[in-house]
C-alpha cells in the first residue's frame, strides 16, 4: 500500500519583544565592542602571517628544475625544449619527464612495446582518444603525462612510487613493494637512481650508464636511427 507523507507544518516564531537599552547599558556596550575591535585589528596579521598563500600552497607540485641534467642521451635531449614545454603544462619536474621518456622509448616518438604501449612516453592504446594519433608527439606527451600527475598526486610527490604507479597502474601505489609485478619493481630499480641523479644535476649518471648497458643501449640505436641523428 501506498503511503502519502504530508508536509511538516512550517514553524513559526513570534515577534521578539522589544529591547530598551539605558544609558549605562549602551556605554557597556559599545565599550565592549571596542575591545573586541581592538583585538581583532591586533589577531588579523599574525594570522595572516601564519596563514599560507595560494601560492605557498602550490610551491608543493611544482618543478624542480627547468632544465635537464646534462648526461641525458641524445636522443632524449633533442626533445628538451618539449620535455620543459611539457612539464610546465602539467606542473612536474622536467627532470622526472625525461627519465619517463629515457627508459621508455630513449626519445623514439615511434616505438611500439610488445605489450602494445606507444610512442615516446610508451603509452597504451585504451588511454588515447577516437581518432588520437599516439604517435603525435604533443598527444603521447599529453596523455602520458596526464597519467605520470596523477601518479605523482596520488603518491604525494614520492618519486619511487610515481614510477610504480606510472608502470604498474596506479593500484600498485599503495600496495606493499613485494606485491608489485617484477617489470615495476625493475622500472623502479632504473628510473629512481636516474631521476636523483638528474635532480642533482649530476654531469654524468652511474645508473643512466648501467641502464643503457643492460639493454637500453639497443633502445636508443633504435631512435637515434628514427630520428636521423648523426
Amino acid at each position: 500500500m501506498a503511503s502519502r507523507v504530508q508536509p511538516a507544518s512550517p514553524l513559526t516564531h513570534p515577534s521578539p519583544p522589544a529591547v530598551y537599552l539605558t544609558p549605562f547599558l549602551l556605554l557597556a556596550v559599545m565599550a565592549t565592542l571596542a575591545v573586541m575591535g581592538a583585538a581583532v585589528l591586533t589577531w588579523a596579521p599574525a594570522f595572516a602571517a601564519a596563514a599560507p598563500s595560494p601560492t605557498q600552497r602550490s610551491t608543493a607540485a611544482q618543478p624542480s628544475s627547468s632544465r635537464l641534467a646534462p648526461f641525458f642521451t641524445p636522443e632524449v635531449r633533442h626533445w628538451e625544449a618539449d620535455i620543459v614545454r611539457w612539464a610546465a603544462q602539467f606542473h612536474l619536474d622536467p627532470n622526472l619527464v625525461a627519465t619517463v621518456m629515457q627508459i621508455e622509448s630513449c626519445g623514439d616518438p615511434r616505438a611500439i612495446s610488445s605489450a602494445g604501449a606507444r610512442g615516446l612516453f610508451q603509452v597504451m592504446p585504451y588511454h588515447f582518444k577516437a581518432g588520437e594519433d599516439p604517435f603525435d608527439p604533443n598527444v603521447n606527451a599529453r596523455r602520458g603525462l596526464a597519467y605520470l600527475r596523477q601518479a605523482w598526486q596520488q603518491s604525494h610527490g614520492q618519486v619511487r612510487l610515481t614510477l610504480a604507479g606510472y608502470n604498474g597502474g596506479l593500484g600498485v601505489i599503495g600496495l606493499a613493494e613485494s606485491a608489485w609485478p617484477d617489470e615495476t619493481r625493475r622500472y623502479v630499480r632504473w628510473g629512481t637512481p636516474i631521476y636523483q641523479d638528474a635532480h642533482a644535476q649530476k654531469q654524468n649518471s652511474q645508473a643512466l650508464q648501467a641502464w643503457l648497458q643492460h639493454g637500453g643501449a639497443s633502445l636508443c640505436r633504435q631512435a637515434h636511427r628514427r630520428l636521423g641523428l648523426p
